[in-house]
């Protein structure tokens, strides 16, 4: 029994989620589907984090065991053939039996994009949240650097978060802009359902003028979901990177042409 380590991306508008579940289309289900195809045998994958409907990733990461004997290179081809256009293998990567993509990572990033400007736009559209009005990326970034650290983030779950704890320590929070584009990129070692695009709910309220700088940090000290902001839809939001220790040698992260160019600098 060999383990293999995969890297992933898709269009979250094409599934309702990572994870399995009757009666919707799933990412977990697709790639177990095609994985199963070039396997010949039931694949059964486990991640780095389960990602919502509609949210899109850049760099997730999963892993399988398997008995099938394939080349790197040919569960690459394979697979990548047998799936649909909204979702490819990135890599594929053999790794040791003490690799799991969930409890072995260091960190895990995610990146929102927002499209700041009054006019909407064909291209972004399902990929980016529209903001028209003008944002002020300084007060949401003096508001963002009141959540960095360790804190109990319960004000910015979702009421079905299934989190043991609330916990978590957020390692940096920032806000750039490039011309129309904001983008806010937020690191932690976890994350707590629906916690990103609760942040960015409260962040863009602030920058809209609509809630006061110090807004962020009263809701957090609040912990009561019930009294924030609205949160941020799914489309803008993709799972950016997954960190590991460097001794399981997997692939270097590498930018998704076109994106990456526009949001960062």
């Amino acid at each position: 029994m060999g383990r293999i380590a995969v890297g992933i991306e898709y269009d979250g508008a094409a599934f309702h989620g990572w994870q399995i579940q009757p009666h919707a289309i799933s990412v977990q289900a697709i790639l177990q589907g095609a994985l199963g195809q070039v396997a010949a045998a039931p694949i059964v994958l486990s991640c780095a984090g389960r990602t919502d409907a509609g949210v899109h990733a850049r760099a997730q990461v999963a892993h399988f065991d398997t008995t099938a004997q394939r080349s790197a290179h040919g569960w690459l081809l394979g697979t990548n053939a047998a799936l649909p256009s909204a979702v490819s293998l990135r890599w594929v990567q053999p790794v040791s039996e003490d690799f799991h993509a969930r409890y072995a990572a260091l960190r895990r990033s995610y990146r929102y994009l927002l499209l700041n400007r009054p006019a909407r736009s064909a291209l972004a559209a399902g990929r980016a949240w529209c903001v028209h009005r003008p944002l002020d990326e300084a007060r949401m970034q003096g508001a963002a650097d009141t959540l960095v650290g360790e804190h109990d983030f319960s004000a910015f779950r979702a009421a079905e978060c299934q989190a043991r704890t609330p916990v978590r320590r957020v390692e940096s929070l920032t806000v750039r802009r490039r011309e129309d584009w904001v983008t806010v990129d937020i690191s932690a070692n976890a994350f707590l359902h629906h916690m990103v695009r609760n942040i960015v709910g409260t962040l863009v309220a602030i920058g809209l003028g609509d809630a006061a700088p110090g807004r962020a940090r009263e809701q957090l000290e609040s912990r009561q979901r019930s009294s924030g902001e609205a949160t941020a839809p799914a489309q803008g939001l993709y799972l950016w990177r997954v960190e590991y220790p460097p001794q399981f040698g997997l692939p270097d992260d590498s930018a998704m042409i076109g994106l990456a160019e526009v949001t960062e600098g």
